[in-house]
């Protein structure tokens, strides 16, 4: 399984691990138990993936501490914060420093299941869009300084013979031009030719 399924329960509670570690692992999810946050943070390795699963109350560090140190490490990886009744205050203070999400004690066991689910969609997302982006700046460096005016043109909405104007060559020379790049970018048209640029910000590159 790969690494950005993995699922970090932290709580101080032997008997409450044990139960989210056994519903975890019952639905095919790879899971790693702690019995505190600062277990957690001393095992962390940079690179660390998945989503987590915590108590807001614990001793020591709690939820919203540890919530506080992921944010200062840059860590991205989604958090869902379990409170007590009547903890809805430090709930949502967890949404504002960041928390995926939140489950009030006694949670229904498909609402977790479904909660962590959504945030390992929501991480395999991120990183497909990571990936996607390292494709498309690859694929953009690999145009020749010509075809990148070209398609700032094409992104500006620019017909070819603007762009023709714009640098001192033919409509044609920019049609030959459009070619390659659309070639180069592993575009099957124009608007997604547009749709790949934009994602990779060439708008913000556009000349003035």
């Amino acid at each position: 399984m790969p690494p950005n399924s993995l699922v970090h329960v932290i709580d101080d509670d032997d008997a409450v691990r044990e139960s989210l570690e056994f519903l975890l692992r019952a639905a095919k999810i790879e899971v790693r138990t702690y019995d505190s946050a600062t277990a957690f943070l001393n095992a962390m390795p940079g690179d660390v993936a998945g989503c987590i699963v915590t108590d807001v109350r614990m001793p020591g560090v709690s939820g919203i501490d540890l919530l506080r140190q992921l944010k200062a490490r840059g860590s991205t990886m989604p958090v869902i914060v379990i409170t007590g009744h009547g903890d809805i205050q430090l709930a949502v203070e967890a949404m504002k420093i960041g928390a995926a999400d939140f489950l009030e004690k006694p949670f229904d066991d498909e609402a977790l299941l479904a909660s962590v689910k959504s945030a390992l969609d929501r991480l395999k997302n991120d990183v497909q869009r990571e990936t996607d982006r390292a494709d498309l700046n690859n694929r953009l460096a690999s145009l020749s300084a010509r075809e990148r005016e070209v398609l700032e043109g094409l992104v500006a909405g620019k017909a070819n013979k603007v762009i023709a104007f714009d640098l001192g060559i033919s409509p044609r020379t920019v049609e030959i031009y459009r070619a390659h790049v659309m070639t180069k970018m592993n575009a099957g048209s124009l608007s997604e030719l547009v749709r790949m640029a934009l994602l990779a910000g060439v708008l913000n590159a556009e000349r003035t």
